[in-house]
Parts: structure tokens; C-alpha cells; sequence
């Protein structure tokens, strides 16, 4: 059965509460694709155009380290958004991303997005509150790594 993408946007969890002709604008810029396990997603430098609603699987957020090859930063499951360059000029990948599982998203055009928050101040400051929730979430659960790693050096 070929699923809508409004329907798709309107079970995510990251749109809950999002007015529905917030919604139909969203998915107005949005399209349904899949990853296969260790698929690279996105690069670090590379153009953020897009980000991804992620619906089932798990990706990597990665960084490459000279000696030790790829490092695994955090997971995003289903319910997670992935990818907030595309708000924010040079507009550049500042990770690599890579699907764990099989992976089943939404990846949306962040050009197409940007410009409908442009036009609707209302729902620009509706994606940034959401976005800035996202941000919060995954410096603290680098913040926790962090205390992980080095939690015992500083005592």
C-alpha cells in the first residue's frame, strides 16, 4: 500500500502538534526513501540540503577520527529527526550519518522548507522551537558521554 506523505508526517512524532496546514506545507517538501545497513546517509562537509524524519531503523551519527577511523557520536531511531545543517549557513554536513538497520525516513528538502519558513514567520519559529529541542537533546547526550569518558580523570 503507497502511503501519502502528509500521512507519514502526521504519525511522526517530531510533527506532533504542528498545525495541520503546517503539516501539508511539511510534507509538501518531504519524500519517502529507505537505507540499507551501513549505507552512508550523509558526509561531513558535503551540501545539507535535506534532513530525515527517521520512521523505522537506527542511524549513526559519526565523525571520522585520523587514527581510529569512524566514531560513533549518538543513534537516532524512529520518532528522531537527523540533520539540522540545512538551517544554518555554509549550509554543510558537520557529521557523517549512516543507517545502522534498515532504514525507512522522510527526507525533506531543507531549501524548500527554509523558504516556506521564510514566508510564515509563525511556522519558522514553530520548526526552530522544535529543531532547538533537538539541539538541547543531543548536547546533552554528548555532554553525558563526555562524563563517561572522563568523568574519572576529573576527580
Amino acid at each position: 500500500m503507497q502511503r501519502d506523505i502528509e500521512d507519514l508526517v502526521n504519525e511522526h512524532r517530531f510533527f506532533e502538534g504542528i498545525s495541520p496546514p503546517y503539516r501539508a506545507l511539511v510534507a509538501g517538501c518531504g519524500k519517502n526513501v529507505h537505507f540499507e545497513p551501513g549505507q552512508l546517509i550523509a558526509t561531513t562537509g558535503a551540501a545539507a540540503d535535506r534532513f530525515f524524519a527517521v520512521r523505522a531503523g537506527r542511524v549513526s551519527i559519526e565523525m571520522h577520527a585520523p587514527a581510529r577511523g569512524a566514531l560513533v557520536l549518538q543513534t537516532a531511531e524512529a520518532g528522531e529527526v537527523v540533520g539540522w545543517s540545512w538551517l544554518f549557513p555554509p549550509y554543510r554536513w558537520s557529521f557523517d550519518v549512516r543507517a545502522i538497520d534498515t532504514v525507512r525516513a522522510i527526507e525533506f528538502d531543507g531549501t524548500c522548507l527554509r523558504d516556506k519558513c521564510e514566508r510564515d514567520p509563525a511556522m519558522g519559529y514553530e520548526f526552530m522551537k522544535r529543531f532547538a529541542q533537538v539541539f538541547l537533546h543531543r548536547l546533552e547526550a554528548a555532554r553525558l558521554q563526555l562524563l563517561d569518558l572522563y568523568g574519572d580523570v576529573a576527580r
